[in-house]
């Protein structure tokens, strides 16, 4: 009698913990993700738009007569345009990208587009990985984009040598999306641990922004080139929020929303802690950058804002339940909010119109408190006990070892071999 009478409790229970789970899951927004986060400034976030049109550029087969121009243009110079490789060029081991030298932002850049799904070669990078099966600096990252971003260095290496020397004040910039934001972080990771092939140029002149970021590192990586590899993600995105493989994403394209939904039940009945402590599990790279222009229980977008911190827990770790979880993954509406979002800034501090010494006064500010909001990420990240997170100096102290040189930060060998 006592068990017939237990089994109507027991299924209460299990109803009440699925309507718990399915309200929370339900009222979790991309807004909550980044609400602690501070405000980004239009000085660090100007480069993004502009990126996202040189990514768009390279699937016109003419830059010269482009079939499909935005309003605005890609704004790439055809004279500028040093090199284009193709499925051919790279034999389909690496999506194609361009060599563009931007002589009016003084910025050397190499930008990766995404995932095309009728070339077998991408899928071959997508499955070429197993969690835990590489690793790099004291962490791990996804075997496939690695191979892919060693092949680009290999290819251009003396190219960029040569012009690294030639424009000694020139930024070198890799940047991709989706599929080519991996190789593209995963490319300035590669070049910051081999500084001489290039010859020998500072970690300062190297930065990558990854569009749309697929996970591909570790959490400790993730933080610790958090002042080399920026990562934009615009609003309910899914792909930086998905923590399943990336081959298990692409084998099951077809069926999106139910991954999605899988890995969102499954993640809810992991602790955060737990999580944190796997080194095995992939994250968004670097310093992150949230656009977010919807707000819950209501109808439209508004106007965008820029969030930006370099966080340790709360990494995107919750899939958002929403139908633009995949329309904002777009290229296309990444660049468009992007602008949006600029001119808004823009508006706030015009930058354009202050003096030039005045600007350079700002950037060593905007550079200072980004290095500091670094080193106590970094900090956090020994706090909450996430592997491998930080090997201290000799003198045992944050502040002894300047985050941005060319120390490696590293608790584990290196293993930067692209064989």
């Amino acid at each position: 009698m006592s068990i017939i009478c237990g089994l109507p409790l027991l299924e209460c229970v299990y109803c009440l913990a699925c309507a718990s789970w399915a309200w929370k899951r339900c009222l979790h927004t991309a807004g909550h993700d980044s609400e602690t986060w501070g405000l980004a400034s239009a000085q660090e976030f100007e480069p993004v738009p502009r990126l996202c049109r040189y990514i768009l550029g390279i699937y016109e087969d003419d830059i010269r007569n482009p079939i499909r121009e935005p309003p605005g243009g890609y704004g790439i110079e055809p004279d500028w345009l040093l090199l284009k490789r193709t499925y051919e060029d790279t034999n389909g081991h690496c999506p194609p990208y361009i060599l563009y030298v931007d002589h009016a932002h003084v910025d050397i850049v190499i930008a990766i587009r995404g995932l095309n799904l009728a070339k077998e070669g991408d899928y071959a990078v997508l499955l070429d990985n197993k969690l835990g099966k590489r690793q790099f600096d004291g962490g791990y990252v996804h075997n496939g984009l690695l191979k892919a971003a060693g092949l680009v260095l290999d290819a251009e290496c003396d190219t960029l040598k040569v012009l690294m020397e030639k424009y000694s004040n020139y930024t070198l910039t890799f940047t991709g999306h989706s599929l080519g934001s991996g190789v593209a972080a995963l490319l300035a990771m590669v070049v910051v641990q081999d500084l001489e092939r290039l010859g020998n140029i500072s970690r300062k002149r190297v930065r990558s922004y990854a569009i749309a970021p697929a996970r591909c590192m570790s959490l400790n990586l993730a933080v610790r080139y958090a002042d080399v590899i920026n990562s934009v993600v615009l609003q309910d995105d899914f792909l930086p929020r998905t923590a399943t493989p990336l081959e298990d994403i692409f084998t099951s394209i077809f069926c999106l929303p139910c991954i999605l939904c899988l890995r969102c039940m499954k993640d809810t009945c992991i602790s955060e802690e737990r999580m944190i402590r796997d080194p095995r599990r992939l994250y968004a790279p670097g310093r992150l950058y949230h656009i977010v222009e919807r707000k819950p229980f209501r109808c439209g977008r508004f106007l965008p804002v820029v969030r930006t911190a370099v966080p340790v827990d709360g990494r995107f770790e919750h899939i958002v339940l929403s139908c633009n979880a995949t329309s904002d993954h777009a290229l296309i509406w990444i660049e468009r909010e992007a602008k949006r979002a600029l001119e808004i800034l823009l508006e706030q501090d015009p930058i354009t119109e202050i003096p030039a010494k005045q600007k350079m006064e700002r950037q060593k500010t905007l550079d200072k408190e980004h290095s500091k909001e670094h080193k106590a990420a970094l900090r956090r990240a020994v706090t909450l006990a996430v592997p491998h997170a930080f090997s201290p100096s000799r003198y045992g102290t944050f502040e002894d070892q300047e985050i941005g040189e060319n120390s490696n930060m590293s608790s584990g060998d290196s293993s930067s071999e692209m064989s």
